[in-house]
């Protein structure tokens, strides 16, 4: 008499399962706070985040012309010395926008949010850090920070 046999990938995929589970528990546990969750995910991987990563945060109305992508020359310069410093100390600068500021004449919201982020990548380049240490990101344009306007943070982190 033949028995049935289960197929191999049954368990690895029930495997899967229970670890997007888990993960879901997590996030869920979190209670809508995902920075806490990265936070911990990255404590429990051994990174010290006061050690590895400094970040910068800017509103991003303070760093620009009203409804423009031209940097003022206060905000030019601090993040150019931001640059200098991330050179210095041989880290690499990621820059992540989230949220969006009301458009302009020559710019809708989207391409507003783009330009100013790119903008804020050229600064940091000027300041002496090489193109290929600088990651731009911009997760959301609208979403948790819709009306509040774009955010920017500027995150220095740590080679290793």
């Amino acid at each position: 008499m033949r028995t049935a046999r289960t197929p191999r990938w049954a368990v690895s995929f029930a495997d899967l399962c229970l670890l997007l589970l888990g993960f879901f528990i997590l996030i869920q546990a979190q209670g809508g706070r995902p920075e806490r969750l990265a936070a911990g995910l990255r404590a429990a991987f051994g990174e010290n985040e006061g050690e590895q990563r400094r970040d910068n945060a800017f509103r991003a109305a303070g760093l620009f012309q009203s409804g423009e992508a031209v940097l003022t020359p206060a905000a030019a310069a601090t993040l150019r010395k931001i640059g200098a410093r991330a050179r210095a100390e041989n880290a690499a600068v990621i820059v992540i926008s989230e949220g969006s500021d009301a458009g302009a004449h020559r710019f809708d919201r989207w391409e507003l949010a783009a330009a100013r982020t790119a903008a804020i990548g050229r600064a940091i380049r000027e300041g002496g850090v090489d193109e290929a240490r600088i990651d731009i990101s911009i997760p959301s344009v609208s979403g948790a920070n819709a009306g509040k306007g774009q955010e920017i943070t500027v995150r220095l982190v740590a080679a290793r």
